[in-house]
């Protein structure tokens, strides 16, 4: 048996063994720290420290926008866009039409203008070949120096995992020359998307790149199934860590079936007003997508006269159903507040209580047309050609519904009276029901169209 000078020097040996091995690992993570600061863009202290006055005080009026206009913004400067949902539903395709916009091909997408880039960087990381055969939809043989000049495509995962690594997106960036990355799609940009160290660690790429200026769109997944079972429609539906969509300034959600021909989108995360929500008619062969149903709420207050508007009936057209929450009364009454705020509606206030009882507020359009069919009330990504039959059969519907029925070219409108209590076979509404909620019951009773 050994001594107990024999076990003391084993000992001895053993916690030797151990300390190298330590000093080894620690060492280690203060040279990686050190690779890791160097590996960051070449930053000056002094440009990003600014005098409090200067970073308050100093910021343009209104927000600058990349994709949008005045309040309504689906893109911001200096903050990034994620359009998530579904496969198969139109991120690729809508990404597309946002490209060609940034490369001055088309001014404008689903109604709302795009500022020009100078070049691109797109990513394409998830099926590069999948995603060139979608853009060849939206380009021709002619764009060829345009593409050639202002675009460039990186194929097949980043060099390195981009949460690991924060700095290689802006690099990437620099080293295209690009002002703008197309990033497609997020889960091949860094490994373990739901853990929050991974989604903390790819925010940190993203605001790095768009540190140095550089502007950045986001393509992304959302989970197969809903909180509630059903659909993804939410921010907490999209796939992975918070970090992800709490980074985002603005996050865009299609919603469908994969090969859907109408898709809904909803304007989740807003840097200004929400836009929409919209269906979306998408045309995945020709590679477009248009506004197919849109609530113009100028309309509908114009064609609720002289009873006017109330924000409950407004809800109801904008979400499509009867069911609405006190939310999304409160989003269809700010929207309504805006438009009076522009000049569109007057607001009148209800009465809260008396011998007529208590009755909502109400908003009423300002400029009435006598007729309808020869002044459409303009929807964003709705085209003149579109209104065709809605407002030569009724007016008042055809100024309600901002539909783009240039895929229902063939539908049967049905005839009925586009207000409760006009024309033959109605009925008058019961005392006390509000005429535009009746109406909006109408519209989404399906009396509409038959498509």
């Amino acid at each position: 048996m050994p001594d107990d000078d024999t076990k003391q020097a084993e000992h001895d040996t053993t916690v030797e063994q151990e300390l190298r091995y330590l000093r080894a690992r620690d060492e280690a993570r203060t040279r990686y720290a050190a690779e890791v600061d160097a590996a960051e863009p070449d930053t000056s202290y002094d440009k990003l420290l600014v005098d409090g006055a200067a970073f308050i005080l100093d910021i343009p009026p209104g927000i600058p926008a990349i994709w949008g206009s005045g309040d309504e913004v689906l893109w911001a400067e200096g903050e990034s866009l994620l359009i998530c949902g579904p496969p198969g539903v139109g991120k690729t395709t809508l990404a597309g039409l946002v490209l060609t916009a940034l490369l001055g091909l088309r001014t404008d997408v689903l109604g709302l203008p795009v500022k020009p880039c100078t070049k691109v960087l797109y990513l394409a990381m998830d099926r590069p070949q999948q995603i060139a055969r979608a853009l060849a939809r939206q380009v021709h043989a002619e764009h060829r120096d345009v593409l050639a000049q202002r675009l460039v495509v990186w194929q097949g995962p980043p060099p390195s995992d981009l949460a690991k690594r924060p700095s290689r997106l802006a690099e990437l960036a620099k080293a295209a020359g690009a002002d703008v990355v197309i990033l497609d799609s997020l889960k091949d940009a860094a490994v373990g998307l739901s853990e929050d160290e991974v989604g903390a660690g790819y925010n940190r790429a993203r605001q790095l790149l768009l540190r140095e200026g550089v502007e950045l769109a986001e393509l992304h997944h959302t989970v197969k199934r809903g909180g509630s079972g059903g659909a993804p429609t939410t921010l907490a539906d999209v796939y992975g860590s918070t970090w992800i969509t709490s980074g985002a300034g603005s996050a865009i959600m299609l919603s469908g079936e994969a090969g859907d021909p109408v898709v809904n989108l909803r304007h989740l995360k807003q840097p200004a007003a929400e836009v929409g929500p919209y269906s979306v008619l998408h045309d995945q062969t020709a590679g477009t997508m248009s506004i197919e149903h849109a609530a113009d709420l100028v309309a509908i207050a114009r064609a609720s006269a002289p009873g006017g508007l109330t924000a409950k009936a407004a809800a109801m057209t904008i979400t499509d159903k009867t069911d609405v929450s006190k939310s999304e009364v409160e989003k269809a009454r700010r929207k309504l507040d805006r438009l009076a705020g522009g000049g569109l509606l007057t607001y009148r206030e209800g009465s809260k209580g008396g011998d007529g009882g208590k009755t909502p507020g109400t908003w009423h359009a300002t400029s009435p047309f006598t007729n309808p069919i020869h002044a459409p009330v303009p929807v964003q990504g709705v085209t003149e050609q579109s209104r065709h039959a809605r407002s030569e059969t009724y007016p008042q519907v055809g100024a309600i519904h901002g539909t783009d029925h240039a895929m229902h070219a063939g539908a049967i409108h049905e005839p009925h009276c586009p207000r409760r209590g006009q024309g033959e076979g109605t009925t008058e509404p019961d005392e006390g029901t509000d005429p535009a909620l009746a109406l909006v019951q109408d519209v989404l009773g399906g009396v509409v169209i038959a498509s």
